[in-house]
């Protein structure tokens, strides 16, 4: 048997980068930090991300088509504090967010280091978690000077 705590440290022992997945359900925007995103195919362009099925996002997502994965710089910390749980207490996440619909409809957020935006081709159970598989249908390049937000080992990083 894997020890859950020491499962969960080595898990947290693999660098990655930081997004949030945006979607819109009957009009309104929503978001979501995730750091589990990841390359699928190049052909067809395909790529994955999980979510917590206990996480309100996981719901809401039944109801949409099409997600935007939104890679943030180092500047935008705030934005992935923000969407991993602070969002929950606000009116409107979004009100100082600058974004604009992308071609599937999905927020994409001005300044990003890119925006990845697809639409849903596949939902999977992966134990607590569900795994979304987007078909890449436009790459929004936004900030490609900027670092990116990293994250390990339960804090946010940079570049060395």
């Amino acid at each position: 048997m894997v020890d859950p705590q020491a499962f969960r440290n080595a898990l947290g022992s693999f660098a990655t980068g930081v997004t949030v997945v945006t979607y819109t359900v009957d009009g309104t925007d929503h978001g979501i930090t995730v750091n589990s995103f990841a390359s699928l195919s190049l052909d067809p362009p395909l790529v994955l991300w999980n979510c917590d099925k206990g996480a309100e996002s996981h719901d809401l997502l039944a109801e949409t088509d099409s997600y935007a994965v939104n890679v943030l710089t180092a500047d935008q910390e705030w934005l992935s504090t923000r969407f991993a749980g602070q969002h929950n207490e606000m009116a409107d996440p979004f009100h100082d967010v600058d974004r604009h619909p992308g071609e599937t409809g999905a927020p994409v957020i001005e300044d990003a280091l890119v925006t990845i935006d697809c639409t849903i081709e596949d939902r999977l159970p992966g134990g607590d978690h569900s795994i979304f598989v987007g078909r890449v249908v436009d790459v929004v390049g936004g900030n490609p000077d900027a670092d990116p937000l990293l994250f390990f080992r339960g804090q946010y990083r940079e570049m060395a």
